[in-house]
């Protein structure tokens, strides 16, 4: 090779850049190569392609051998997985490739998962391999629905492809650039977190040092299978959080802190582990709940996005006319990333959030005051930068995934009906880009949100840093398996590993969360391979305007209820939320049925009858008044009277008398 260091090679470039020629002259000096041509043979009157197939063929050693694609897209994947170590693939090119993958021969197909199949022979394979493909994605976007696909879908190939390549090489008008290089990155790119201080802003690579040094995060117990461990304080902000009930009447109630299920137990504590079979939702009571708001009173359209709420909430509490939360708990974590992933957090900040949590003060405890619920105050361990090595031992992420279990199950034997998962920490963001781009396929940059100082400005300067961290992390780690706790050892984390054995620990309780930012979202698509019954016990209220938030929402399954692109630090906004949400539960746990469907008619019916028959108010001949006595009072008017129109016609100011 003329090339070292690479193992899997992509190239990429334009039509007539030079690319299948750079390529060539990579493999030009192995013994033996097998050229895979993926183009099909086209049509036989086009002399032109003719011709361009037949000057590839003509540069082509005659010790080569040629093994054509075209007939079967499997077929690459295929030749790729059988390679041997000892041999070299030359595969040219997958815009060929991609050409027969849309050809409607082969289709319905699963585009997607022949791509994946594709990225994941290149990974894993043993032999010497260099890839050729087009580089689409710089031309005008295409007028034609077939034009389209045939870029997007080159576009996803050549993307699961260079991710999977050792190296990544970019030919322009015949000459090269490296965009994946196995040696370090030149001084003009855009600089590691982790290089001399010339590389990196000062005033990035300051405030995440300064960060660890005063708030070390405190250590997870390692024992938490014992019995004795002591959880963190719940707490009250302001007022006390509503008892939970203790009556069993209610519909729904009894089950809800119920334990579900029996995991096997080692000398260290339970085992979490993937493919855990735990509770899902009621599959009946949510789809009844939606429906029974149709028969109700309600006047105009109804509840809109809101009907969601109902049935969630019918679904998790096992009833189809679910009653609203009492009992909220706030599980605020807080856990620092070193590195470039914490580049431009003020130094302290999280411990001063939590320091003013713990307080009553700021905009979560005011919130969780607001709706009269408990605060709990976690520390997660300190995460190591990811771009240099794991953020956390195999053995940090069992002890993290153990002492969420256990504050959820805290939770639910304090009768605690919902949780919601809030988070504060240097670098969070970044380590939960991280995991969406490592189990979802995302690009960094997309997902990784704008980085705001104190003073209300955008530091584009530390984006960049934590951009480049998470790519470094992503490219230490190409070769690592994507298991869950993997993906949690690697780049997740102490907060996003605890935040997964809360989701874990509250499905097992049945006890429905509320997301709200990064760190809850990322948590959530780590645990769906842990458990994938996980996600349906989640609500998130609002994507908060996050990049990130809305792709795991979308990968979850998850529809955000209302857009208020509030930015208050993770939980806020779902505390903010939540009154609106209990007041849709309220409307469909009282209001009566419709007269016309056989609801109490006001004209022979005082009283009100809620969804379930009981009677609110009206005359049951004993409630200490007199039979002509009037239910209300009249209202003294506000302000100016109102208007007789006609004899029995009264008009408010302001309104027309039609």
């Amino acid at each position: 090779m003329s090339v070292d260091g690479w193992h899997t090679l992509l190239v990429l470039g334009g039509i007539r850049s030079g690319k299948s020629e750079f390529a060539e002259s990579l493999v030009a000096d192995a013994p033996t190569v097998r050229y895979v041509a993926t183009a099909p043979a086209g049509d036989p009157e086009d002399t032109e392609w003719a011709t361009r197939l037949a000057a590839h063929r003509a540069r082509r050693p005659g010790s080569w051998t040629t093994e054509e694609t075209a007939a079967n897209p499997g077929r690459l994947v295929e030749v790729i997985a059988a390679a041997g170590p000892n041999e070299t693939l030359l595969v040219d090119d997958l815009g060929g490739w991609v050409t027969v993958l849309l050809d409607p021969a082969h289709q319905p197909a699963d585009d997607t998962a022949t791509i994946a199949e594709l990225a994941a022979a290149v990974r894993s394979s043993t032999a010497r391999l260099v890839l050729v493909s087009p580089e689409v994605g710089l031309s005008l976007v295409p007028t034609t629905p077939l034009g389209r696909a045939f870029t997007d879908a080159l576009g996803a190939t050549n993307r699961a492809v260079a991710d999977a390549c050792d190296a990544v090489a970019l030919v322009v008008a015949g000459q090269t650039a490296w965009l994946k290089p196995t040696t370090p990155a030149p001084a003009h790119a855009v600089p590691p977190a982790a290089t001399s201080p010339e590389a990196v802003p000062s005033r990035a690579a300051t405030p995440r040092t300064a960060a660890h040094q005063a708030a070390p995060a405190q250590a997870v117990p390692a024992d938490l299978g014992a019995g004795d461990v002591t959880l963190p304080e719940v707490l009250t902000p302001a007022a006390a959080p509503v008892p939970a009930r203790a009556d069993s009447d209610e519909p729904g109630t009894g089950d809800w802190a119920a334990p579900t299920m029996a995991l096997p137990m080692i000398a260290t504590g339970l085992v979490i582990q993937p493919g855990m079979e735990l509770p899902m939702p009621d599959d009946y009571t949510g789809p009844q709940a939606v429906d029974r708001l149709a028969t109700l009173d309600i006047p105009g359209a109804g509840l809109g996005v809101l009907e969601q709420v109902v049935g969630f909430a019918a679904a998790t509490q096992g009833t189809s006319t679910p009653r609203p939360w009492d009992a909220v708990r706030v599980l605020l974590i807080q856990g620092d990333h070193e590195g470039g992933a914490s580049a431009g957090a003020t130094p302290g900040e999280s411990s001063r959030r939590a320091r003013q949590a713990r307080a009553g003060r700021g905009a979560l405890a005011r919130l969780a005051a607001e709706n009269r619920a408990g605060l709990q105050i976690v520390e997660a361990p300190a995460s190591a930068p990811m771009e240099e090595r794991p953020a956390l031992s195999a053995d940090e992420v069992e002890a993290a995934l153990r002492y969420g279990w256990r504050l959820a199950e805290q939770a639910a034997d304090a009768g605690v009906q919902l949780l919601v998962l809030a988070a504060c920490g240097a670098g969070a963001e970044a380590a939960a880009a991280a995991v969406l781009a490592a189990t979802a396929g995302a690009e960094p940059p997309t997902v990784l949100g704008r980085v705001v100082t104190e003073q209300g400005e955008i530091d584009d300067a530390a984006w960049m840093v934590r951009c480049a961290a998470v790519r470094d992390a992503l490219h230490r780690t190409r070769r690592s398996a994507r298991e869950a706790k993997d993906v949690l050892a690697e780049l997740g984390g102490g907060d996003i590993a605890l935040a997964t054995g809360v989701l874990l620990g509250a499905t097992a309780r049945k006890v429905p969360v509320l997301l709200d930012g990064p760190v809850g979202t990322a948590a959530a698509m780590v645990s769906r391979d842990l458990a994938g019954q996980a996600r349906h016990w989640c609500l998130l209220p609002d994507h908060g305007g996050r990049p990130g938030v809305r792709l795991a929402a979308d990968v979850l399954g998850l529809t955000p209820l209302v857009d208020l692109r509030l930015d208050l630090g993770e939980g806020a906004t779902a505390l903010a939320a939540l009154p609106l949400l209990r007041s849709a539960l309220t409307l469909a746990a009282t209001l009566p049925v419709h007269p016309s469907l056989g609801g109490p008619d006001d004209e022979g019916d005082t009283g009100e009858r809620t969804g379930t028959g009981d009677r609110i108010g009206g005359d049951d001949g004993d409630d200490g008044r007199a039979e002509d006595e009037p239910d209300f009072a009249e209202p003294e008017p506000a302000g100016p009277g109102p208007t007789t129109v006609g004899a029995d016609e009264p008009v408010l100011p302001g309104r027309r008398a039609d």
